[in-house]
């Protein structure tokens, strides 16, 4: 494979002021963060950045200013899954025009499309510009999986889909078989849900990772180990981080954002998302031990005990 896109690519989150307006000031602070921290990428808006619950209005902001703020120092993967062919195909524009060097999109997340629907839709998408696209290939009931056969498909008869975000269950065994199935087709492949099967992903032949951007740092400390050749340093660096990836696959963007408050990335830890969750004070009390144990890897500054 031909790996144009490699490392690890960063995900912000979209901050927010406390009468919920999209905090730019902050998106602007989490690009230079993620670029100091060792962030190969930046990918947004997606899951992780609360892409769904913005308007198409504040999309469009956070995307010209990420374009804008990265300012070519690392290439930029925006995110746009939308609620149908139409809605994503608009987004994808918008994406061309900022200055995006790729996209990345599921099929619809609302009324999902059946098998036969999908490649119609990635037709579509890819010819309505010249982007390379990432198949974001994701599990339900947001995403819509896809088998390897589909997704090997798709890149075999579409030219701009070379790149795959694959984070459906069994993610490493369906990387393999994709992998397997798509041959020269496939240019590239990375995993996301928070970088939790990274190593086992980097030994299928993955060519990066798609994690929230919280700890940038540490995640590309274990990628560079990986890239070196030192497995057993990469391994000691994962299992210093593996706490706080835990500790997000319960409570999500409300840990990425507080991490980021702490480290004085965002202003402030508000979630639009409805039912995320609200730290209470023995969440907090735990996250304190799980960022003083990591530390060593957070570099790019160091976070600030409890809350303020």
């Amino acid at each position: 494979m031909a790996d144009q896109f490699r490392g690890v690519y960063a995900i912000p989150p979209t901050p927010f002021t406390e009468d919920d307006q999209v905090d730019v000031e902050s998106v602007r602070k989490c690009v230079d963060f993620m670029v100091r921290a060792g962030a190969d990428g930046v990918v947004a808006p997606v899951n992780a950045s609360e892409g769904p619950f913005l308007t198409d209005a504040e999309r469009k902001q956070v995307v010209e200013t990420i374009v804008e703020q990265t300012n070519k120092r690392v290439p930029v993967v925006i995110g746009v899954s939308g609620v149908s062919t139409r809605h994503s195909v608009e987004l994808a524009k918008v994406a061309h025009a900022a200055g995006a060097d790729a996209l990345m999109a599921m099929p619809p997340y609302v009324k999902h499309p059946n098998a036969d629907e999908v490649p119609a839709f990635y037709e579509t998408l890819a010819r309505a510009t010249p982007l390379p696209i990432f198949i974001q290939n994701y599990q339900a009931p947001v995403g819509t999986p896809m088998s390897a056969q589909l997704v090997a498909r798709l890149m075999r008869e579409i030219d701009t889909i070379s790149y795959l975000k694959e984070e459906t269950q069994y993610a490493p065994q369906m990387m393999t078989k994709i992998k397997e199935l798509a041959g020269d087709a496939l240019q590239g492949m990375m995993g996301g849900m928070a970088g939790r099967h990274m190593l086992d992903e980097y030994a299928r032949g993955a060519c990066g990772t798609m994690p929230a951007c919280e700890v940038t740092d540490a995640h590309a400390a274990v990628w560079q180990a990986l890239e070196s050749g030192n497995e057993n340093q990469a391994r000691e660096h994962f299992r210093l981080l593996l706490p706080l990836l835990d500790y997000e696959a319960m409570y999500s963007v409300a840990v990425y954002k507080e991490v980021l408050r702490r480290r004085g990335v965002i202003k402030s830890a508000r979630v639009r998302s409805p039912g995320s969750p609200t730290l209470d004070e023995g969440n907090h009390r735990e996250l304190d031990k799980i960022l003083s144990a990591l530390s060593p890897l957070l570099t790019a500054d160091q976070p600030q005990p409890a809350r303020a």
